[in-house]
């Protein structure tokens, strides 16, 4: 009776710990997994107001330079108008153009970038659809943008002055390797900006060309800035069950990768370096992520803050060297948006692949995304890429694995003994302990043999869990007949419950622990543990399950040459 309510109580502890994760999962923002709450279709009239407008100069923190040269939208002085609303007679317009991988969409307004979709990635929802990551729309804000601040209350072009868009081609033609856009403003504060996107063929980053003309009767000391402005909701469709960072980060020479929780940018809680003369800042989100990149040796700040009711804003400001009257000055700067494909990232700027997150483990996932990747060239099939990657770990690992079960099977010829003692002396539980040391110490058997060679593994099949859940490459990426993607969970769940199944034979294989409640807990842990591999991608389920199969069949293998027949110790719930 008395195993019967603690088996009732760990049934419970075990419902508990899935709750309290679904409520950890709640309080760091993410839906709730078994108990959510009724999905918000569109935004309040205010907010859906504040997104399919541009993001107002505010988005510049003040810090960066003085007050009245970072003019907030409503005391903007009633003579500079011009910098912040369209000229009489304008009006906004979108214009679309496009390379053989990206579809851009400028607005006129600042000539700020407001969309971007890529062709050759498959919208989840829609997989006629190229995805989009940058948008404005009545429920997302996603955008880029650039200007100027004066100094000493000075007005200048920025990301809200009405530009005038240059003729020329919107579609990179067969042949050709370039495409310019060029945006024109009008003059503000005696400063012309002419802004000028370089689209290259097959390639995600784009040439900012910003070039300042000073048609004014006194020289000019502007301040460029960059910046990304977004909302801070999770992408669509995230899964609760894993968790991947959203939001802006920095990478500097002397602080490398700094990335920020929009919650801490909301509290005040912003620690990033505030100066540099390198880098990049970036938004950062599951597979995908955008960045402004400034040369080397250019002076810039840095900065993070929140600029509307759910936009955040992050950037960096150069300050630029004074200009005659009469005289120009051109600053490039580079914007990168498109997935996070490791290789490519790493040619465009140093730092830049950081934004493929592996965490703490970098050291090690790294080398097994190389890896992997190599073996994708030769297979040509991302899944069994993944198989054929844990096939080569198991054998890199083989004879930690061998002591690892040779340690088991030991354990599992002394059972019998174990048992029978403990049955003789269950009611002297300090006698029952000594005398199972004392077989233990006879039969040259330690019981933790078997766990030491199993953890020293574990930190590298985690680095790999997160190569496949971080890269891009699984999106859409099919194994066979009906995992046509392995980033998403498997539509008919055939391959988690092949995963419990594989988790409960190796349960069973495993010599069953003397204590019978550690038993009961041995069974429980692994088939809570599977009811999340229904939610996981399906790349990381085919992972788990070829290391259970290959594991299965090494522990076979061992106990069957050291002479102790292959048992299934099943579970005794009484």
């Amino acid at each position: 009776m008395n195993d019967i309510r603690r088996t009732i109580l760990w049934v419970i502890f075990g419902f508990s710990m899935v709750l309290l994760w679904d409520q950890w999962q709640v309080f760091n923002g993410q839906k709730a997994t078994f108990f959510p709450a009724p999905t918000q279709t569109g935004k309040s009239p205010a907010t859906a107001a504040s997104a399919t407008a541009p993001v107002p100069i505010t988005g510049i923190p003040a810090a960066a330079a003085p007050v009245s040269a970072v003019p907030g939208v409503s005391n903007v002085p009633a003579s500079d108008a011009a910098s912040v609303a369209p000229a009489a007679g304008g009006k906004k317009e979108r214009l679309v153009v496009s390379n053989d991988v990206l579809t851009l969409t400028f607005d006129t307004e600042g000539g700020s970038l407001v969309r971007s979709v890529f062709a050759r990635y498959a919208d989840m929802n829609d997989t006629a659809s190229g995805f989009a990551l940058l948008d404005e729309s009545s429920s997302r804000v996603y955008v880029a943008q650039s200007g100027l601040i004066g100094v000493a209350g000075s007005n200048l072009p920025t990301h809200k002055t009405l530009m005038t868009v240059l003729p020329g081609e919107r579609t990179l033609k067969a042949g050709e390797k370039q495409l310019e856009v060029k945006f024109e403003s009008p003059e503000v504060g005696g400063v012309k900006l002419v802004k000028t996107y370089t689209l290259q063929r097959g390639a995600y980053d784009l040439t900012v060309c910003h070039e300042i003309i000073n048609n004014g009767s006194a020289p000019v000391s502007p301040q460029l800035y960059l910046q990304l402005v977004r909302d801070g909701n999770k992408p669509p469709g995230e899964s609760s069950f894993y968790s991947t960072f959203t939001g802006p980060a920095i990478y500097t020479e002397a602080k490398k990768y700094q990335k920020v929780e929009f919650s801490d940018i909301e509290k005040n809680k912003v620690d990033v370096e505030k100066q540099a003369s390198n880098g990049y800042i970036a938004m950062v989100q599951h597979y995908f992520a955008s960045a402004w990149i400034l040369a080397d040796g250019i002076k810039r700040d840095l900065f993070m803050r929140k600029v509307d009711n759910n936009l955040y804003a992050a950037g960096m400001i150069a300050p630029l060297e004074s200009i005659a009257p009469g005289a120009s000055k051109t600053i490039d700067a580079k914007f990168f948006v498109g997935p996070q494909e490791e290789k490519v990232l790493e040619a465009l700027a140093p730092g830049l692949e950081l934004v493929k997150d592996y965490g703490w483990l970098t050291i090690l996932a790294k080398p097994l995304y190389w890896l992997l990747d190599r073996l994708h060239g030769f297979i040509l099939n991302w899944g069994w890429a993944i198989v054929a990657l844990v096939l080569l770990l198991k054998i890199a690992f083989y004879w930690l694995n061998a002591k690892a079960y040779a340690s088991m099977a030991k354990m599992k010829a002394i059972n019998p003994k174990i048992m029978e003692m403990r049955e003789r002396l269950k009611d002297k539980p300090q006698e029952m302990q000594l005398a199972m040391m004392k077989i233990y110490k006879e039969e040259k058997v330690n019981p933790m043999g078997g766990c030491f060679p199993i953890m020293v593994q574990i930190p590298v099949f985690i680095a790999l869990y997160w190569v496949l859940l971080s890269s891009v490459e699984m999106r859409n990426a099919p194994w066979i007949l009906w995992i046509k993607d392995l980033s998403s969970p498997d539509p008919y769940f055939i391959l988690p419950v092949v995963m419990t199944l594989t988790t409960m034979l190796q349960t069973a294989l495993n010599p069953a622990p003397p204590d019978p409640m550690q038993a009961k807990l041995m069974w429980f842990m692994p088939l809570i543990f599977s009811v999340m591999f229904f939610f996981f991608p399906a790349g990381l389920v085919l992972y788990w399950i070829t290391n259970n199969v290959l594991s299965i069949a090494q522990q076979w293998m061992i106990n069957t040459r050291m002479g102790v027949p292959p048992q299934f110790n099943l579970p005794k719930f009484k």
